[in-house]
């Protein structure tokens, strides 16, 4: 009987897995290849704890970590932004025509 653990090759677990990290969506790509998310999921955790070359250099590397942060920022205060002036917009909306 054979092994669950060796069903698939360690590279198709590695091609999974990145092309999980490309996307940075396990469900999707589950679908995509026939998989169970849970076990894409799995693989990408345990590539995470192996210290994996594909996981570790596209998340552990500072500047990548950095840039990421500040646009994070950026796209927040965008965000705020857009929402007050929604606010503002419907306020002025209510005042011009009162039901």
């Amino acid at each position: 009987m054979r092994s669950r653990q060796n069903r698939y090759s360690a590279e198709y677990k590695q091609q999974i897995v990145k092309e999980v990290m490309e996307t940075g969506n396990a469900t999707l790509v589950a679908r995509k290849h026939d998989l169970v998310a849970g076990t894409v999921t799995r693989w990408v955790r345990e590539s995470k704890q192996s210290n994996n070359p594909i996981v570790s250099s596209k998340y552990s590397n500072n500047k990548d970590s950095n840039s990421l942060s500040k646009e994070n920022d950026q796209l927040k205060k965008l965000l705020g932004e857009k929402d007050l002036e929604i606010a503002i917009l419907r306020d002025l909306l209510k005042k011009t025509n009162p039901q």
